[in-house]
């Protein structure tokens, strides 16, 4: 089916960091890709794509395609891609406020964890998905357990995401090939590795505090031997994590795992929050990705990742919410602008992390991390994985409507909110349109919600 979104505004990516706002726009449709950008002074750079355009060169007048939609004078912008995040943790939201990462792990989340079934899973992640849809992000990074029932729920959501068996090992005496997480984690992949699908697995390795070596070891020819594959690793979270690692091998997590081969430009590298300025450099020229997540980190009082000197040295760094226990939402806009000001404020530099980086960070670099460069940017070609925002709210005027100018890419950091989503589309298919869930079961999905709620309090009350 053909589409056509008209009557709206067009976040434009020029170029790396490079944003602008057109307005009077027109958008074409075709399948599951963008075919045609237009407006009255031109037209995107790739011209229409449509196989069958009845119209070449003006085919967003409306008549090739089977579907208009009014944006009534919306923003259309790149759906945003959360890099790192645990969806099923909705069920644990606030639990273990005020603790540190390691007491948060160890006295409030892992006795909730130890109980919860599949079906609790499923049922965390659809709420999450609820959330995602209806602020903006049209792609996930998930690692949790009982990945296939996470597979399973997101596939039908529409959503894409990444989704790993989380690699686990605590054991340094154990034989990896006695420990049925290893070939579980590599089953995972081999089932569900198809790159045209939506949601596809990947490997992962929780850490280095969470894994041995001889699992490591064990896992990197798998790695090795399935190329495009993407890698998630929780990386230099907290100065403790850090000085443990290097206690035990003498090594950073950074430098650790570069020794045992795994690090690569399809690996996503969550917070990096005490990496050293070597580890950068190992980062950079691995080609490895960094995933910030500025609430958790600092939810958690874990400190602030070096992202602007990450950025200077080429790396690419992604946005994620982590999990809804050391975050509260899920909303990419609020990490946008927390991320914009908290580098900002640490460094007392109002220079650092410009509005395009920003954008940047939760748009195409979260993609190139995923290992999904044909989504994050609205262009001929690129699946159409868009969303549309409101910017009627009081909240999205100023100045530039006296100058009759378009809306500053500066208003989408630093002013947006998630509310202002009107509609969530992921591959050409509507997914959410204001207020209303159109491959989710809202109701049912509130009502599982609070089943499981009430299981795993009684499941705590056995324990």
């Amino acid at each position: 089916m053909k589409k056509l979104i008209k009557n709206c505004s067009v976040l434009l990516r020029r170029g790396p960091t490079d944003y602008t706002v057109i307005t009077d726009a027109r958008v074409g449709i075709d399948g599951d890709s963008i075919c045609c950008v237009e407006w009255p002074e031109g037209k995107l750079d790739g011209g229409c794509q449509a196989e069958s355009c009845s119209a070449p060169g003006s085919c967003c007048g409306g008549s090739a395609y089977d579907q208009v939609i009014d944006a009534g004078g919306a923003l259309v912008m790149p759906g945003l891609v959360n890099a790192h995040g645990h969806a099923a943790m909705t069920l644990l939201r606030c639990v273990g406020g005020g603790l540190p990462l390691q007491r948060w792990l160890e006295e409030a989340i892992f006795p909730v964890e130890a109980v919860l079934k599949p079906e609790d899973v499923a049922a965390g992640t659809e709420m999450a998905m609820l959330e995602m849809l209806s602020t903006g992000t049209t792609c996930f990074s998930e690692m949790y357990d009982f990945p296939d029932a996470d597979f399973e729920v997101i596939r039908r959501s529409g959503m894409r995401a990444n989704v790993s068996r989380v690699g686990l090992c605590f054991d340094p005496e154990l034989d990896p090939k006695d420990w049925p997480r290893t070939r579980e984690c590599v089953e995972f992949v081999d089932t569900h590795r198809d790159p045209a699908d939506r949601v596809r697995a990947e490997f992962c390795f929780h850490s280095e505090y969470l894994t041995t070596e001889r699992f490591v070891r064990a896992i990197q020819p798998e790695i090795a031997a399935r190329p495009g594959v993407t890698l998630n690793i929780h990386l230099s979270e907290t100065a403790k994590e850090h000085e443990e690692c290097i206690g035990r091998h003498g090594l950073t997590p950074a430098e650790y795992f570069e020794k045992l081969g795994v690090l690569g430009p399809n690996c996503l590298l969550a917070h990096c929050v005490w990496v050293e300025d070597s580890d950068l450099e190992i980062i950079a020229r691995t080609g490895a990705s960094i995933i910030h997540n500025p609430s958790s980190n600092m939810k958690l009082g874990s400190g602030f990742a070096p992202v602007a000197q990450a950025l200077d040295m080429g790396i690419n760094v992604a946005l994620g919410t982590d999990g809804t226990a050391s975050n509260d939402d899920l909303d990419m806009f609020e990490e946008m602008r927390l991320a914009a000001l908290i580098h900002k404020g640490e460094e007392n530099d109002p220079t650092l992390l410009s509005a395009g980086q920003l954008l940047d960070m939760a748009t195409v670099n979260g993609a190139k991390a995923m290992g999904r460069r044909d989504t994050g940017a609205i262009a001929p070609g690129m699946k159409a994985d868009l969303i549309l925002l409101d910017l009627s709210g009081p909240h999205m005027q100023g100045p530039w409507l006296a100058e009759g100018g378009a809306l500053p890419p500066e208003a989408l950091v630093y002013c947006a909110k998630g509310s202002d989503v009107l509609m969530t589309m992921v591959g050409g298919d509507v997914l959410y349109d204001r207020g209303r869930f159109l491959t989710i079961d809202r109701d049912r999905v509130y009502a599982d919600f609070a089943a499981s709620l009430r299981g795993i309090a009684e499941r705590m009350k056995e324990r």
